[in-house]
């Protein structure tokens, strides 16, 4: 689930301790949290998670009442600090595209697509000189062609100088 979130341009938070129940997942900036969901530990109407137990069924089902009550609780405590919710449950993950349109109906779009360049071209030429090489070195440096350096070896990748560094 990590994964395709970031995959959608989103970065994020893991277990926030100053937020109510410690969300799995958590994006500040729009003040929205993801939790996940186990479907037998936290009572989902799942196959999976409406199975009774079936050693010492009386303590866990009062475990599994007080994990949907604790859960309640938590997500209304966030709706009341502005905080928005979103639960996933464990079944659901499976789903990878009805898992990535429920997150991008939760999250909008991300800002890595609103802040995309119209012009990629001038993006990637700021970066890469005109004749393919990098105007910028490994360090930070600026690259200087041979007019601008006066090193007269002619091996243009050589010329880095370190008074001159990239604002």
């Amino acid at each position: 689930m990590r994964r395709l979130i970031y995959a959608l341009g989103h970065r994020y938070s893991l277990h926030a301790s100053d937020l109510p129940g410690k969300p799995d997942i958590v994006f500040r900036s729009r003040r929205k949290v993801v939790l996940v969901h186990g479907c037998f530990w936290d009572g989902h109407d799942c196959p999976r998670g409406a199975r009774p137990p079936k050693q010492n069924a009386d303590y866990w089902s009062a475990k599994i009442a007080r994990n949907k009550t604790r859960d309640a609780v938590t997500a209304a405590q966030l709706t009341q600090m502005g905080w928005a919710s979103l639960v996933v449950w464990e079944c659901e993950i499976r789903d990878k595209d009805e898992l990535a349109r429920r997150l991008r109906n939760f999250l909008g779009d991300s800002r890595a697509a609103v802040d995309k360049p119209k012009n990629e071209r001038a993006e990637r030429d700021a970066v890469i000189g005109e004749r393919g090489k990098p105007n910028i070195a490994h360090n930070g440096k600026e690259r200087l062609d041979d007019e601008q350096c006066g090193d007269k070896r002619g091996n243009e990748a050589d010329c880095y100088h370190p008074g001159i560094v990239e604002a």
